[in-house]
């Protein structure tokens, strides 16, 4: 049986750049209320967005899709699921809603892990909610001409129920401990859970969703404003090769976590960096929104999309930012580059 060492473990992962990583997360980590005391109204919008586009993007990692609008019909609950993939979508909406609101009050222990699962599956006919896998699996990878490469082979479903307890006591002494810095110990709960896939389906979302938990849990909240999912959907191959490559030698306890955790820590660091800026924007003086529209022009490296401005400001609507990129092409402070779904932006610098 597979057994999970957070007492020692963590020491190997202190390297330069691991430790480099970690302090760059806690400079802006000191920051957070400060900004989420000074910008309630942002806030608010940058919530709305993350949920919508986290539930999009960790569900979109698996191949479940569903169009925008109803993405975002089903998000403010103004319809029913009218397929399998929007059934598993409201039912990430609704794990995602009951983390935000109540992680105080979720500890990290198998019959939690148990009820999300469910939770998750809530709005399915089927019965795997709940529930482990009832015989051995693969981690696979779904390419693009719809073939699968196997990435990896599991724990059995015989071991599976043991191994996520002696995890979550594992990873919960830790904590207590106050040894090691629980960014770190949440990267390797992660991997370790990953690598024992316990349900027959829903890993990959439960693990997002527990990596949101476990952050939130020591006070890393920007997933709430900055959707962790969306970063790693964006970077998804990435994604694949640093689990492949610390998974190696799992079942021997022989692998390199490094690789991992380098990428889990980058996700986090990236968050708050995106938070920041996105809020830093807005405070700038009184301008107006179309000041604000500019002033992001300005100081944007290169070419920037309709969607990236909307993305940074939420609360500035299409139309707004439409009609904001037409005055400035028509005062010749910017140019249009690219066509259709690749129309982007430059501006002039004197």
């Amino acid at each position: 049986m597979r057994t999970f060492d957070y007492q020692h473990k963590p020491q190997e992962l202190l390297t330069p750049d691991i430790v480099k990583l970690l302090s760059g997360i806690r400079e802006h980590r000191g920051k957070q209320d400060l900004f989420i005391e000074a910008n309630p109204d942002i806030l608010a919008s940058l919530l709305n967005v993350a949920k919508i586009q986290s539930t999009k993007a960790s569900n979109q990692i698996e191949g479940i899709f569903t169009s925008d609008k109803r993405l975002a019909e089903l998000m403010a609950e103004k319809t029913e699921p009218t397929n399998r993939s929007e059934q598993e979508i409201v039912g990430y909406r609704e794990v995602l809603n009951t983390i935000h609101e109540n992680y105080e009050y979720i500890g990290i222990s198998q019959n939690y892990i148990l009820q999300l699962h469910q939770l998750l599956y809530s709005f399915t006919n089927e019965r795997m909610g709940g529930q482990y896998k009832n015989q051995d699996n693969s981690i696979a990878e779904i390419k693009e001409d719809g073939s699968s490469v196997i990435r990896f082979k599991p724990l059995s479903a015989f071991e599976t129920p043991q191994a996520i307890q002696d995890l979550c006591t594992a990873y919960n002494q830790a904590v207590k401990d106050d040894i090691y810095d629980p960014l770190l110990l949440s990267g390797l709960f992660i991997l370790d859970f990953l690598c024992i896939h316990p349900f027959n389906d829903g890993n990959g979302r439960m693990s997002r969703l527990l990596t949101l938990l476990l952050l939130y849990r020591a006070d890393f909240i920007v997933g709430k404003y900055i959707s962790l999912e969306l970063l790693i959907e964006k970077s998804k191959e990435s994604y694949y090769e640093v689990l492949q490559q610390s998974s190696q030698s799992w079942h021997e306890e022989k692998n390199d976590y490094k690789p991992f955790i380098r990428y889990y820590l980058g996700i986090i660091l990236k968050a708050y960096r995106d938070f920041e800026s996105r809020v830093s924007t807005v405070q700038i003086g009184k301008l107006s929104k179309a000041e604000r529209i500019e002033y992001l022009l300005q100081q944007s490296l290169g070419k920037i999309s309709k969607q990236d401005i909307l993305l940074r400001y939420p609360d500035i609507s299409k139309i707004t930012v439409e009609r904001t990129l037409a005055n400035l092409l028509k005062q010749g402070k910017i140019s249009k580059v690219g066509v259709g779904k690749n129309t982007a932006y430059v501006y002039h610098h004197a």
